[in-house]
């Protein structure tokens, strides 16, 4: 299983950015989904989890601004950002658990810079 992550860039304050993680094979279709984000000298933080049963949980920051969802289609983990901030400048990285391994698998992370 591979994750590419793509989307991250500058944006300015209050606006919104689309991160984008293409799960390959598309056979594999994930059960557990979420995405992380990392600053210099701190441990990766839950951003948001998207289970397929429909639970979605989002962490305490970007509580009511960013939006996690899958495209079966497209074989994607999206992350919609809304109202960016400085603080959610950071590395952010999609994640999959294959429930039938338990192995977890990371994409290569793409960097978000919020300016003020």
């Amino acid at each position: 299983v591979q994750l590419q992550a793509s989307g991250g860039g500058l944006v300015q304050a209050g606006g919104s950015l689309r991160l984008s993680c293409a799960v390959s094979p598309t056979i594999f279709k994930p059960k557990i989904m979420a995405w992380y984000r990392q600053t210099p000298g701190n441990e990766r933080e839950l951003v948001a989890r998207y289970l397929t049963t429909g639970s979605k949980s989002v962490g305490d920051s970007p509580q009511g601004r960013f939006v996690i969802s899958f495209d079966n289609a497209k074989n994607t983990i999206d992350l919609q950002m809304y109202s960016l901030k400085p603080e959610d400048t950071a590395v952010y990285y999609c994640t999959v658990q294959d429930l039938k391994t338990l192995n977890q698998y990371w994409g290569q992370g793409t960097l978000v810079t919020v300016s003020s």
